[in-house]
């Protein structure tokens, strides 16, 4: 009796609504709208061949799918996981070499206001982290970005309640609470690196800058992850055609960059509205997507598991994360 061929499936692609995951995976998933609805045709198509598999955007705030995976149940078959989350859930999910977002000497920004006492820009001023009673506006607790917020208050000697004043908001309403004075102090993410100082807000540190300054490293911020059960579900080499496919889309939407980055500016608007901003210039999401679409995205190599496995060991000899052994990626 002949074997029953493996079901022809549709993927879950989960990733943030930020330009630059935006810009990645349109070549597989086919254009959608910010709900996540397809275009229709030919734009809403994949631009890819395919074959068997078929891929359907789930677009969500990072947090939610840091959430979504810790929880363990109804998971989605690939997403993007923040590198502080995927050690909680290594077992789950192996990292792709490829998709993965590494600030190159920059990174998520502390953030203050304009008008506040001009502390000198350094990690060991006393005014700037470490003053009692300030309030943080935080991306999640399980974001990557908080993970070296905390390796930065170690630094700064803040005593651990500092982490009771800190409130988890979506990243797009950091901006806004820092400049409204519900927070003192914001951790900011996405394109916010970018456009805070529109809203009046002064950088006290850039997390990728002090990575650089400690390690020599690329800051590993983002990967993306598929389900380590794939080649059990749908048939064996599904998990590395999964990861294939994920290649050719990157390759394929920078080749096409003019295309991808006109996609990608009605998300960059809906972004900003939610953070009180006007639209951001094309010139500035193009400048985001190079940030964040570059070759270690295309593929991490050695120096990308390099960099995943220093933050995570620092990670958990502070306390901060647990050992998730050994970095695999395929």
């Amino acid at each position: 009796m002949p074997t029953p061929s493996a079901p022809s499936p549709t993927l879950s692609l989960a990733h943030s609504p930020d330009p630059d995951d935006v810009f990645m995976w349109w070549p597989l998933t086919g254009m959608v709208n910010l709900d996540g609805t397809p275009f229709p045709p030919p734009r809403g198509l994949p631009a890819l061949d395919t074959g068997r598999l078929a891929f359907r955007s789930v677009p969500a705030d990072i947090e939610a799918l840091n959430r979504r995976a810790r929880a363990g149940h109804d998971l989605f078959d690939i997403t993007a996981l923040s590198v502080r989350t995927w050690a909680d859930v290594a077992g789950r999910y192996v990292i792709t070499r490829c998709g993965a977002s590494f600030g190159e000497g920059f990174g998520p920004k502390i953030v203050r206001r304009a008008d506040q006492s001009n502390d000198p820009v350094t990690v060991a001023c006393e005014g700037c982290l470490a003053k009692p009673g300030l309030r943080f506006a935080v991306p999640g607790f399980g974001t990557t970005a908080f993970l070296l917020l905390s390796l930065v208050m170690r630094e700064v000697g803040a005593p651990p309640e500092w982490r009771a004043r800190c409130t988890e908001m979506p990243f797009d309403q950091i901006i806004p609470a820092v400049a409204q004075r519900r927070a003192d102090v914001g951790l900011v993410i996405h394109e916010g690196q970018l456009t805070f100082s529109d809203a009046g807000l002064r950088e006290v540190l850039d997390t990728g800058e002090w990575w650089r300054d400690r390690t020599s490293l690329p800051l590993p911020l983002g990967v993306n992850a598929v389900r380590r059960d794939l080649d059990q579900r749908f048939g064996p080499g599904t998990r590395a055609r999964v990861a294939e496919l994920l290649a050719e889309s990157v390759s394929f939407a920078t080749a096409q960059r003019e295309r991808s980055v006109e996609y990608t500016l009605p998300w960059a608007a809906a972004n900003a509205r939610s953070a009180g901003h006007e639209p951001p210039s094309r010139e500035r999401v193009d400048r985001y997507c190079r940030m964040y679409v570059s070759p270690l995205t295309l593929d991490m190599g050695s120096a990308g598991k390099d960099a995943i496995r220093r933050l995570l060991a620092e990670g958990h000899a502070a306390g901060l994360c647990p050992d998730p052994g050994d970095v695999e990626t395929i």
